[in-house]
């Protein structure tokens, strides 16, 4: 049911703004959503996952701050911020701590080499640059109702196609192959 709520947030953002063409309302309901499904995510396991903190608190503070002041600029904002904040994260473990985030997240599932855990980390905190960067190109030099469909259909589109990167990259140094069926054959 939280996945449904997940991917249900989005999508009531989205089609608010299709029926009233008014993204204070969209907004409203898009800090209505979230804190439904803030609520019930604890509900469920008492506890927040990190990312629903992330969310919960980008929404409520960007999005009260553009119905509080009727000015779309901080909800139009808001992926870049925390795009350009997760890529700071990412890039700045590894610069200052010498420790790849990644590997915390995601060592239970894949064993790679301490360069390759850099090289991903990097690589995504780029990622996470250009997403927030090119949401601000789109921001401000395309319509509203342009920014609204991107960030519904493209968002989702360029974290995909970084996926995509990142498995064949993890192809390419051979850390998706089973080690067991290369040597039983």
């Amino acid at each position: 049911m939280t996945k449904i709520l997940e991917f249900a947030t989005p999508i009531v953002f989205f089609v608010c703004w299709v029926m009233t063409d008014d993204i204070f309302f969209s907004t409203k309901a898009l800090i209505a959503m979230v804190c439904l499904q803030a609520g019930f995510e604890y509900y469920l396991t008492k506890t927040l996952k990190t990312m629903t903190k992330v969310l919960l608190a980008s929404v409520v503070i960007m999005g009260g701050l553009t119905v509080a002041f009727r000015d779309e600029t901080f909800i139009l904002w808001k992926p870049t911020i925390i795009n350009w904040v997760l890529a700071g994260i990412l890039a700045g473990s590894q610069l200052v701590f010498g420790k790849p985030l990644l590997r915390s997240f995601l060592g239970q599932q894949l064993q790679l080499p301490q360069a390759a855990w850099f090289r991903l980390g990097y690589g995504w905190a780029l990622g996470f640059f250009i997403a927030g960067s090119l949401n601000l190109v789109i921001a401000y030099q395309f319509s509203l109702d342009f920014w609204m469909k991107y960030k519904l259909f493209g968002g989702p589109v360029l974290t995909f196609a970084y996926i995509i990167m990142t498995v064949v990259y993890l192809n390419q140094i051979g850390a998706l192959t089973d080690p067991k069926k290369d040597t039983a054959e």
